[in-house]
């Protein structure tokens, strides 16, 4: 009996030390209260006003609290209850990710529309853990009527302050009645996303990773490398050590055909195709580089290409002819001359002409590797030996290769979109139409550049042992590039494409990117349109919105003041509701449909590596000696190389986050809201089963740009 008491008196002890850590002083003597109430003047539960309440902690880390939480409900009378306890004995209520129900009763008389609430907590629980609380919503249903009144947060609560919130929490900063906390949480916001420049030129990033930016659990990255690391680690035995190395081709197109290949690694889309100019010529239509490919009016003087070189492979017309009719494109890599490379590798600069042919595929027709023409720099051509046009197109590649990592993929989807969402996050409030519009495409970008530049844009890392560039050349390119970079013209998809003379589906056809691209700008852009024009009537109210203002100002502004973009519409100043809608429009499209077509087509494109090589050894061709496969395969990087390069381009082919509308995280609640975004997704439904017909007829499957795989951010 005295054991039994000792435990008794135990867990009576651990009982109140738990209770007097939930419960404050002044929320005994409520409790009390109640209970002397309740005594003194009986009454019905039906005559005291019943609320459920339900609260959603969000799924971020350290996102939970220990803390005493207080509610009040306001009608839109300002009628208003008391402070109400939000808690469940015996439940560790708020935790990270967390729903938690609570049934309350308050005896003021509120009418049935609950307008507001006010939430509240205080420090206790610091001792345990951090008593920092992140609310994603607060959902008031009156018990009476079942009507239920949705009030989003997506803040981090601090202690011993009071954060109001209206109906769907969204107000213009001009028509707020709560400007004091909007300007407190600005003004936190400006301290935790701090401007900085982390390698010089480069596009602005955050100083430190806020809070809000973590994974929602640190391991997620870690879990997606481990599993590949492990399960590639078999391969790596296999067919790294227990094989000779590759002396043909032959021996690298078989190596994907081979039984004991590990999870997720499949034979290559490029393994059958690699060698044909068609192929070639598909890779700058719907490849991981689909961006470059613009109309031939006029031969570059530095080409060194003559209308006799190609008369043979241009269907009977002359160069002239081909080009008056719109059947002659270039991609010129001029950006790379003089690039920086690693010690005893070598990158072109090179230009390459292409042809529509009578069957619509766009054919390769002449390649110069390098900038300055001369004798030491000859044009290949389809006719040249054939060895020696393969490895021209291989060099090209690298050079292809090379862009896109540093910039269409890393520097103007990664790194121009954060310094847009580190913008976004210091001007717009969390209650601000157009940060929620925009917030389900930040998820995870601060958190995964931060990651992916460390493990992989490192000294060391994978860009300085699989690229012949390495991280300095890397670098150097992304500044060259971010310099040039217009939001109004390389963010502006519709602009683009006229820019670069692409626009016309008969003049080039198969260009799979532009046909797959164009519907998803489009459904992006009514979204955006029914958005703004639900919350600015005119275009009035746009120039009179301050945190727009700011947005437009800091978006223009050079570093340390902004980050220093060019070709935003209005130039730091929105003046129409179009100007805004462009910008809100270009940043959703590149953080989901953009970053979707050049960086999940990697794996078919990176992994079999004379396709779209980010590395050869040895230096380019510079005469018209035939070549033999034994010259191609002293091109081809080692198996260490080709291994890396799988792993990496696998984990970066692996989505991250739901397809385009599906939110993560909803952030706008109004009716007239949900319908838009509705709307944008039964588009997106309608335009991804058009691709899939598309698909059945194509030569090559593109799949990248298919709405039901696009995610809604840049997330891995």
């Amino acid at each position: 009996m005295l054991a039994l008491g000792l435990v008794v008196s135990g867990f009576a002890v651990l009982l109140a030390i738990y209770v007097w850590n939930r419960r404050s002083t002044n929320e005994f003597s409520d409790i009390w209260g109640k209970a002397k109430s309740i005594f003194s003047h009986p009454q019905t539960d039906a005559a005291i006003p019943s609320y459920t309440i339900r609260v959603k902690t969000g799924d971020r880390k350290d996102a939970g609290t220990d803390a005493n939480v207080k509610i009040r409900l306001y009608d839109e009378n300002g009628q208003q209850t008391k402070d109400i306890n939000l808690d469940v004995s015996f439940r560790d209520d708020f935790e990270e990710g967390n729903l938690d129900e609570f049934h309350v009763e308050d005896e003021a008389p509120l009418r049935t529309k609950i307008d507001k609430i006010a939430l509240s907590r205080d420090n206790a629980g610091d001792w345990l853990k951090s008593a920092d609380w992140y609310v994603e919503y607060v959902e008031v249903e009156v018990d009476k009527t079942k009507k239920a009144f949705i009030f989003p947060f997506h803040r981090w609560i601090h202690s011993d302050r009071q954060y109001l919130v209206q109906q769907y929490d969204v107000v213009l900063p001009q028509n707020d009645p709560h400007k004091e906390q909007r300007n407190f949480e600005l003004a936190n916001k400006k301290e935790l996303y701090e401007y900085d420049e982390k390698v010089q030129g480069i596009p602005v990033q955050v100083k430190t990773v806020p809070p809000d930016e973590t994974f929602s659990h640190d391991y997620k990255w870690d879990i997606i490398c481990n599993k590949v690391k492990m399960t590639l680690g078999v391969a790596y035995k296999k067919f790294v050590t227990a094989l000779q190395p590759f002396e043909t081709l032959d021996d690298l197109d078989d190596l994907f055909k081979q039984e004991g290949w590990p999870w997720g690694i499949q034979v290559p889309k490029c393994v059958e195709h690699w060698k044909e100019d068609k192929w070639f010529g598909a890779q700058r239509l719907a490849g991981c580089n689909p961006v470059l490919i613009k109309l031939c009016k006029d031969i570059p003087n530095n080409f060194g290409v003559t209308p006799d070189m190609v008369a043979p492979f241009l269907e009977g017309l002359t160069l002239t002819q081909a080009m008056e009719k719109r059947r002659i494109y270039i991609v010129d890599l001029k950006i790379l001359d003089n690039m920086t490379c690693k010690e005893h590798y070598e990158l072109c600069s090179p230009l390459a002409l292409f042809f529509v042919a009578d069957d619509k595929s766009l054919l390769p027709i002449a390649i110069q590797l390098n900038q300055v023409k001369g004798p030491d720099n000859p044009v290949f051509l389809p006719s040249d030996d054939e060895y020696l046009w393969l490895m021209a197109k291989m060099w090209f590649n690298l050079g292809d290769a090379t862009y896109h990592q540093s910039l269409t993929h890393l520097g103007f989807t990664h790194l121009k979109m954060e310094s847009v969402s580190v913008c976004t996050h210091r001007n717009l409030s969390p209650s601000h139409p157009v940060f929620k519009l925009l917030a389900p495409h930040f998820l995870f970008l601060i958190a995964i550049d931060a990651r992916g530049l460390a493990l992989l844009v490192a000294p060391g890392g994978h860009v300085d042992h699989t690229m012949s560039c390495g991280c300095p050349g890397m670098f150097e390119l992304i500044r060259k590039g971010a310099s040039l970079w217009r939001m109004d013209t390389d963010a502006d998809l519709v602009n683009d494409l006229k820019i670069r003379g692409v626009d016309d589906p008969e003049a080039l056809p198969n260009y799979h990117y532009r046909d797959d691209a164009l519907p998803v700008w489009n459904a992006i852009n009514k979204y955006a349109r029914k958005i703004v024009n639900l919350f600015y009537e005119s275009d009035k109210m746009v120039q009179n919105d301050p945190e727009l203002r700011q947005w437009a100002q800091e978006m223009v502004a050079p570093y340390p003041d902004g980050i220093g973009l060019k070709g935003v519409p209005g130039d730091g100043k929105f003046e129409t509701r179009d100007q805004l809608i462009r910008v809100i429009t270009s940043i959703i499209f590149t953080c989901s449909a953009s970053h979707a077509a050049v960086n999940f087509s990697q794996y078919d494109e990176y992994s079999f590596l004379p396709n779209y090589p980010g590395s050869l050894i040895g230096t380019p061709p510079t005469d018209k000696e035939p070549r033999t496969e034994a010259d191609i395969m002293k091109c081809v990087p080692s198996k260490e190389v080709l291994l890396d390069t799988i792993l990496v381009v696998k984990i970066l082919s692996t989505r991250g986050t739901k397809n385009l509308g599906d939110f993560e995280v909803k952030y706008l609640h109004t009716p007239e809201a949900s319908k838009a975004a509705q709307e944008m997704v039964d588009e997106l439904a309608k335009i991804s089963v058009t691709n899939k017909e598309k698909n059945k007829t194509r030569d090559f499957i593109y799949d990248v740009l298919d709405p039901e795989i696009i995610p809604n951010s840049i997330s891995i």
